[in-house]
């Protein structure tokens, strides 16, 4: 046992080398997925704008499902990754184990709520009959057939803990590039497929998550790994359970306030200019090809910092940390200089009117003031999730957008109209890098600043 954990590149292998190594195949998946996003939208929009209208109702509902299965994966690496740290290789058997098992369990809720509650969602949100039938039935879709996604992004969390990265990008890959081919195939008819309108939009995305899956569970179950995870043949520790949802349930509520953030924004600006609205979601796109890079490195990242957690070596674990806020920055700091020197070409991708280029470029400039702060306040969420830490990861993301972003939208908006609405963004990334800051020093003082790793 002691010769595979020193046969461990996340104990062995230099920090900046490692980084990159283990980072580079999350960014181009995340990259992947952010393409993925503007190009789903584009050809719903090519059906009519009722089309786009119903599959943005929905929206929330997937952001959530999404939130579920990356909250309780992130939980699941956290937890592998300090056990097989700490030499405790059993217990990463079930914790991996555990974890696989639980999201089938998830898939279970999310199918119950598109069967019986699909219809009645839309009806809350729209009276006309197109709008509330087709986002009904992609709804229903996408939630039978979250058993794929959940059980995908599982097997994904719990190889990116053993330090593999390469097998859950080409899984990601796979999935998007089906997604994308078939969208047009089963949305328009072409060929010998019918046309499926909004439905086939749904149906091309199950089909590309069922891909994923596949090549997944072929990858997890057939190539040799630190870890085997047992499908059958045990029974679920409450304790394994607590212990993944200790990082993984602050991760699940982080992930879903984006939800909420949307929607009220969305009313905040919509009270001042339905362009406003419209120059938010075009902002949120092409955005994600900034942060989307730092959330794979995020993902490289916090296995690293964890496993050397587990191991008490507290020298690598801080470089890991300084290394990955280094280079999240300098990412930062090219999307910072992008946005401020190109807002204009950014909106006309979207085929923007004079009013949406009068409002988006003063918006989109002082937005991105942002991305500096955020840099620091997203790496530090993974430090506090690979040390244990998830509540503090919680607080971070609440300060940075719910308590931050929402309440100083909405004053601000009474204050200077829409004009200083978009400087919440900024001034609630400052709250919360000052936040991060202060619990970092405090996690150090508690439990960082003892660990002492014997050679």
């Amino acid at each position: 046992m002691s010769n595979q954990i020193r046969e461990n590149k996340m104990g062995t292998m230099p920090v900046g080398k490692l980084i990159v190594t283990m980072s580079w195949p999350a960014v181009l998946s995340m990259l992947i997925q952010a393409l993925y996003n503007i190009v789903d939208s584009i050809f719903v929009s090519m059906i009519s704008e009722q089309a786009l209208a119903a599959v943005t109702y929905i929206f929330p509902v997937q952001m959530l499902l999404v939130a579920v299965g990356v909250g309780t994966g992130v939980g699941i690496n956290s937890l592998i990754s300090r056990r097989l740290g700490a030499q405790r290789f059993e217990e990463a058997n079930m914790a991996a184990s555990h974890g696989y098992r639980l999201s089938f369990f998830n898939w279970i809720g999310f199918a119950l709520v598109g069967i019986f509650l699909s219809k009645i969602f839309m009806n809350f949100f729209s009276s006309t009959v197109y709008v509330v039938e087709s986002g009904a039935m992609y709804m229903r879709i996408v939630t039978i057939g979250s058993l794929f996604v959940l059980v995908q992004v599982s097997t994904e969390k719990i190889l990116q803990a053993t330090g593999n990265m390469l097998f859950p990008m080409i899984c990601s890959i796979a999935g998007a590039v089906i997604n994308i081919v078939l969208d047009p195939v089963l949305i328009f008819g072409l060929g010998p497929f019918p046309k499926m309108d909004v439905a086939g939009a749904a149906l091309a995305t199950i089909i590309g998550q069922l891909v994923s899956m596949v090549l997944g569970q072929y990858l997890l179950f057939k190539k040799d790994h630190q870890v085997t995870v047992k499908v059958r043949g045990f029974k679920m520790d409450s304790r394994i359970i607590k212990d993944i949802y200790a990082v993984g349930l602050p991760a699940i509520l982080m992930q879903a306030m984006m939800s909420i953030l949307q929607f009220g924004l969305n009313a905040i600006l919509g009270g001042l200019s339905e362009t406003a609205v419209a120059v938010n979601g075009v902002y949120g796109r092409i955005q994600s090809f900034i942060f989307m890079p730092v959330f794979g490195l995020n993902q490289g990242t916090l296995p690293i910092m964890g496993y050397n957690y587990g191991a008490r070596n507290k020298g690598r674990l801080m470089k890991a940390f300084k290394i990955g806020f280094l280079i999240a920055f300098v990412i930062m700091s090219i999307g910072l200089i992008l946005f401020q020197l190109f807002p204009r070409q950014f909106l006309s991708m979207f085929n923007a009117s004079e009013g949406m280029y009068e409002i988006g470029t003063s918006a989109f400039r002082t937005i991105s003031i942002c991305f500096l702060p955020a840099s620091f306040g997203i790496l530090a969420s993974s430090f506090f999730q690979a040390t244990g830490h998830g509540v503090l990861s919680l607080w971070g993301s609440l300060i940075r957008q719910l308590i931050g972003i929402l309440p100083l939208a909405f004053i601000l908006s009474r204050i200077g109209g829409l004009d200083l609405v978009w400087f919440s963004f900024p001034l609630a990334e400052i709250l919360g890098l000052l936040y991060c800051v202060i619990a970092m020093r405090y996690i150090y003082k508690k439990d960082i600043a003892r660990l002492d790793r014997e050679h």
